[in-house]
């Protein structure tokens, strides 16, 4: 195509859109999710990993490591740590001779028992070294167990399996093969240590006796980031952008919000890298506490959109009704009598069946599953008052402008005490 009075691209009023952005990023590889500082930028952790590393040391010298445990929310560095302290393991371990290696699975993924044992063995084999090939598919459960010993004991001293988001996997079956492999006879010398990571504080609970007993793990709990280690956490990646154009009130504003909101150091960061691609595209020099702000707006109403779009007509009049209640009552948790009679309210309006009380609680705790609400029991038992609270965890005026856009729930009302609610007067 002959191309006249100038590129397409200006004609169309599309080439910043096609152009390179390189006035703002220099290496914007390192706000990906995936990447893994160096140990000079893990902030705020020294006491984890000394603990982590204490556990675990004994396998240095071939020994038996403990079993860790490490619980806390998403973003706080659980598996960063477990990366970085099981490496430092393996590498001073090698210094005294001796063999220690390393899995992580992820149990997202990989979660059942056949496909955590599998992926462990895989992880853990190398074909030239052990002549033997551990398949995609086509073996059972114990034959994939079978091979997953003759590698451990083929190959290592010690062995650390990182089960990264354990909760996710199906029974316990897996943890009570790995803890008890040498009692039973099926490791000739190689030793396992486990650390399991969950954003779960209460999985324990959900594990068998014989499990606990078996494990006798120790446990670490990581607390949110404050601000100021997330401000430092933000400034490991000014090596993302170009000099001098990320301001140090860009840097605070970016801590400041995601410390009052999560204290996660991926959101902190996935926020800058959003607030740098907006700056971008606006053919700013500068990245501004403005554009933190509006970029943080934007991305969450990105992710509410998403949400709610996978979601069914009663789950968004579920949600809907804790949005509503936080609008008004200018606060965000909720009792269940509370919730329920706005969500009857939202469903008159709306014209939709009004489900039962337990059916709500069940859409709630789906929502809450997603990590939007955050629902836990209060009192001091049942026959004391004790009643749930439904803590709303995303910002209501974001989720309500993403309802002012659908059809059936834009000027939807409630009942509020004695005042009737819509959207248009809020």
């Amino acid at each position: 195509m002959t191309r006249q009075g100038g590129p397409v691209e200006n004609a169309s009023g599309l080439g910043d859109a096609f152009s390179a952005q390189d006035h703002v990023f220099s290496k914007k590889e390192l706000l990906d999710v995936g990447y893994v500082p160096d140990p000079s930028h893990i902030v705020a952790r020294n006491e984890e990993i000394r603990r982590l590393a204490t556990a675990l040391n004994p396998a240095i010298t071939g020994d038996d490591p403990s079993n860790v445990f490490l619980y806390g929310k998403t973003g706080t560095g659980k598996s960063l740590c477990a990366r970085y302290t099981t490496n430092r393991i393996v590498a001073a371990a090698s210094e005294n001779d001796v063999t220690v290696g390393r899995v992580i699975v992820d149990c997202s993924q990989e979660n059942t028992e056949t496909r955590a044992v599998r992926a462990t063995a895989r992880g853990l084999n190398d074909p030239e070294e052990t002549d033997v090939t551990v398949p995609e598919s086509g073996y059972g459960r114990s034959r994939y167990y079978s091979l997953l010993w003759e590698v451990l004991d083929d190959r290592f001293d010690v062995a650390f399996v990182v089960l990264d988001e354990i909760d996710c996997l199906d029974g316990t079956d897996f943890l009570m093969q790995l803890s008890r492999a040498t009692e039973a006879k099926k490791l000739r010398h190689c030793s396992v240590g486990i650390v399991g990571i969950s954003n779960k504080i209460k999985y324990r609970d959900r594990l068998e006796e014989r499990v606990k007993s078996s494990l006798q793990e120790r446990e670490l709990v990581f607390t949110p980031y404050d601000r100021e280690a997330l401000r430092e956490i933000v400034r490991s990646r000014l090596d993302a952008f170009d000099s001098g154009v990320l301001s140090d009130d860009a840097v605070s504003e970016c801590a400041s919000l995601a410390a009052e909101e999560h204290g996660d150091a991926r959101k902190a960061i996935n926020l800058l890298r959003h607030t740098g691609e907006l700056a971008a595209n606006e053919g700013a020099d500068t990245i501004t506490a403005d554009h933190v702000r509006e970029a943080r707006t934007l991305a969450e109403r990105d992710r509410v959109r998403a949400l709610l779009a996978g979601a069914t007509a009663q789950q968004k009049a579920a949600l809907l009704s804790v949005v509503s209640l936080a609008l008004v009552e200018k606060t965000r948790t909720f009792k269940t009598a509370e919730v329920y009679a706005a969500y009857e309210d939202i469903c008159a309006d709306a014209g939709l069946e009004t489900l039962s009380k337990r059916r709500v609680h069940d859409l709630l705790r789906e929502w809450e599953f997603l990590e939007v609400l955050e629902i836990e029991r209060t009192g001091d038992g049942r026959a004391r008052g004790s009643y749930l609270q439904h803590r709303l965890l995303e910002d209501p005026s974001v989720v309500r402008s993403v309802f002012d856009q659908s059809d059936r729930f834009a000027g939807v009302g409630f009942t509020s005490g004695t005042v009737t609610t819509t959207w248009s007067n809020i």
